[in-house]
């Protein structure tokens, strides 16, 4: 099974292009292959895996056009370390293809045509959707299995995941999505366990996600050292090795593991 996985958050700085990375390469260092695909116009993924900003032509916009032959613009991601991810990716160009997507007549399901007529190889997919609920990540809803939710531990955040939620709901029925894409779970992000509020928070929410049949993963850090790999273009397994933040995405990666539902491909060993 080829998982497309939505990253998608209302609020900005929610760790949304952190938790993308970092599942790519757990799920990289595991055998599978990965395709990122980057739909903000921040070009945030571009950044975060150590690439030279691309031109138009090199970019998802590319994609979304009606001429549009099956050449996907991919390029390799930390190639001196792996050769499991490659990146689909965004920038400003991606305004303009916002303002396209409304006047589209198939424009929320641009994306998904795409991908079903020029299916990718990879196991996995990863949507990275820019802080909006605007047309591309509606697109990414279209044409994704599954969805995922960071957030901050503020209230102002987990009000704006409940807004996320009904949006999520009112677009599965309104755009007929048969079946509708899964909610994997919240992610409570940027995690600092000295802050009363952020212990409350995350005390409570599985709960308050239970009342509505949703999973809240255990809680990534907030660590200064996911900015500094950041700036560096790696994710933190490789920018610090031995740091203890590279096991927060475990139970993330075991269930997109599950999700995918076969072993990856290993080389045989020699008898």
């Amino acid at each position: 099974m080829q998982v497309r996985l939505a990253v998608i958050s209302n609020a900005g700085g929610s760790g949304k292009t952190t938790l993308s990375v970092h599942l790519a390469y757990e799920l990289a260092l595991h055998k599978y292959e990965v395709a990122l695909f980057d739909l903000d116009p921040q070009g945030s993924l571009t950044l975060f895996c150590g690439l030279q900003p691309p031109e138009p032509e090199e970019t998802l916009a590319a994609v979304l056009k009606d001429n549009f032959d099956g050449s996907w613009p991919l390029t390799p991601c930390w190639s001196k370390h792996t050769d499991k991810v490659v990146l689909c990716q965004g920038g400003m160009v991606l305004t303009q293809t916002a303002d396209e997507l409304v006047l589209h007549k198939r424009g929320a399901y641009l994306l998904g045509d795409c991908l079903t007529d020029y299916p990718l190889k990879q196991e996995l997919i990863i949507f990275d959707c820019p802080a909006t609920l605007g047309p591309l990540p509606l697109m990414a809803l279209a044409a994704c299995t599954h969805v995922i939710i960071p957030v901050q531990l503020e209230p102002k955040s987990i009000q704006g995941a409940a807004h996320l939620i009904e949006w999520y709901y009112y677009h599965c029925k309104h755009l007929r999505l048969n079946p509708s894409p899964e909610i994997m779970g919240f992610v409570p992000n940027q995690y600092n366990s000295q802050r009363g509020t952020h212990r409350q928070i995350l005390a409570a929410l599985p709960e308050q996600l239970k009342q509505i049949n949703l999973r809240a993963f255990p809680e990534i850090r907030d660590s200064a050292e996911f900015v500094n790999a950041s700036g560096q273009g790696l994710p933190i397994h490789l920018y610090r090795p031995s740091h203890p933040a590279r096991g927060d995405f475990k139970a993330i990666t075991s269930e997109l593991i599950n999700l995918i539902g076969k072993p990856a491909n290993k080389t045989k060993k020699k008898k």
